[in-house]
């Protein structure tokens, strides 16, 4: 009876009420904080802290008001973020085996599936990783070595600028481009002329799909809650799918190439060395040596060996213009122990300290990859006091680190003494971890390294580098996966 006046009483608003009621309850039951989780602030029903921003600076505020670990909800998930040197190295160093498996991003499930290196777990990525760093290093020997591909990458690269006759030119593209060249030559065996249009449309489609993937707009964190119904809707997340099937079509293409004129007993490059691992794990099928996973590993060696390098090096010269005593001291410095009738090289780098500090105060204070690649819980663990539950996803702030107080005399000023002792020698600091660290270190750091030292040190030895009728350009970055500088036109003076 008392049913059925209640029906007879409500009306369809009344049950819709009623409906987002019982919704609204089971939110709430579904997502209470487990015991002695991470704090965080409230999150909103259904979607969470989606409309939170994701940048150091709320980052940093959110650390003030919650401590170094703590935590925000997207959708029914809940993300831990870990903040500051001490607890940042506790997590990937102290605790090494935690933290070691990567989640599933919608975002990028797409392309990556959870195969190759940067997005695999378990067998397949231990496999891979280890497969990748033998034969990236098998590539960088003798003739065919890493240095010396850089070597001459860099004469190409200088003599693109030199080409500029001192006139107004925006960089961005020819550093990218020389970049990437070195891991296509030992990808793919061969280099692509600055001028190669259909290269350079990989690089701008790469580009733009790494500066909106992590824009931290509200809406691509709405596609990692509602992937499904995203996925039909209009959006940035559609760009970034259509920019990556771009890629991989190129990328096939260029495996299709090797696969035609393959010779087992000749391998020219680490496709080659790859097919051949094909046929001898063709009854381990587990470790996932086949083409799909060849594509996905060919495009994480791109990325990571391409756009993060490309960036600091753009960095580096903006700084440079923004600091014309750096600069000049730098070129001090390369005059007194190369001169000008040779290039740098890697044994160089040892009696040049205040370059190699400069260097590394770009990467520390350009903050290039500041939550650096999300990683998760493979066991239950504790970590600053509070339990992580196996599977919680989890993101390190790099960039707390490379800005704590407690680690840097002056974290929010450029300042290449960080990098030198008292006596002017080079200083390892501790705190110094651009390329992440533990397990899950980034495979290209050795190759960033060499890069970045014999790049930077040959273009300053050949050119000095000034702002456009003295007018210096935006030192504010564009926030995306990586922070990059603004476009900006420089000019590079032959010294």
């Amino acid at each position: 009876m008392i049913v059925k006046t209640l029906f007879d009483y409500m009306d369809l608003s009344s049950w819709l009420l009623l409906g987002f009621a019982l919704l609204l309850l089971l939110d709430l039951v579904r997502n209470r904080r487990p015991h002695n989780f991470p704090p965080g602030p409230w999150a909103m029903p259904f979607v969470g802290n989606i409309f939170t921003e994701i940048n150091d600076k709320s980052l940093a505020k959110l650390a003030q008001e919650y401590g170094p670990v703590f935590s925000l909800r997207r959708g029914s998930d809940r993300m831990v973020f870990i903040t500051g040197y001490k607890t940042v190295k506790e997590a990937l160093v102290t605790q090494l085996d935690s933290f070691i498996a990567r989640p599933i991003i919608p975002l990028f499930h797409v392309t990556f599936k959870g195969i190759g290196i940067a997005m695999s777990n378990g067998y397949m990525w231990k496999i891979q990783r280890k497969f990748a760093n033998i034969h990236l290093r098998h590539f960088g020997a003798g003739q065919r070595s890493l240095e010396n591909y850089i070597k001459v990458e860099s004469n190409y690269l200088c003599e693109a600028f030199k080409e500029e006759q001192g006139r107004p030119f925006n960089p961005h593209y020819t550093l990218t481009n020389a970049v990437g060249n070195i891991i296509a030559s030992v990808v793919f065996g061969h280099r692509y002329e600055y001028n190669d249009n259909s290269y350079r449309r990989i690089l701008e489609l790469d580009n733009e799909a790494v500066l909106l993937a992590g824009s931290g707009l509200s809406h691509l964190q709405l596609y990692d809650v509602f992937p499904g119904l995203m996925e039909h809707l209009p959006g940035p997340h559609q760009t970034i799918h259509s920019n990556y099937k771009q890629i991989v079509k190129f990328l096939t293409e260029e495996i299709e190439k090797h696969q035609e004129d393959w010779d087992p007993d000749n391998p020219r490059d680490y496709i080659d060395v790859y097919l051949a691992e094909m046929e001898k794990k063709k009854d381990d099928p587990q470790a996932g040596f086949n083409t799909e996973v060849l594509v996905v590993c060919t495009l994480d060696l791109i990325e990571a060996g391409t756009e993060t390098v490309a960036t600091t090096l753009r960095w580096a010269l903006l700084y440079m213009m923004h600091y014309p005593e750096i600069q000049k001291k730098v070129q001090e410095e390369i005059d007194r122990e190369v001169g000008q009738s040779r290039q740098p090289v890697l044994a160089d780098r040892p009696n040049m300290p205040y370059t190699d500090a400069v260097i590394h105060e770009v990467q520390r204070h350009g903050n290039i990859v500041p939550l650096g690649f999300p990683r998760m819980a493979n066991k239950d663990t504790t970590l600053g006091g509070y339990f992580i539950p196996k599977g919680t996803v989890v993101a390190t702030s790099l960039g707390s680190v490379l800005s704590d107080k407690n680690e840097w005399e002056t974290p929010e000023k450029f300042n290449p003494e960080h990098f030198l002792d008292s006596e002017g020698k080079f200083l390892k600091r501790d705190a110094f971890l651009p390329f992440s660290a533990g397990k899950r270190v980034c495979l290209g750091e050795h190759l960033a390294k060499l890069e970045l030292f014999l790049f930077f040190s040959s273009l300053l030895q050949r050119f000095t580098f000034s702002a456009v009728d003295g007018k210096l350009p935006s030192m504010q970055a564009v926030m995306g996966f990586t922070y990059s500088p603004q476009e900006f036109e420089m000019l590079a003076i032959p010294r």
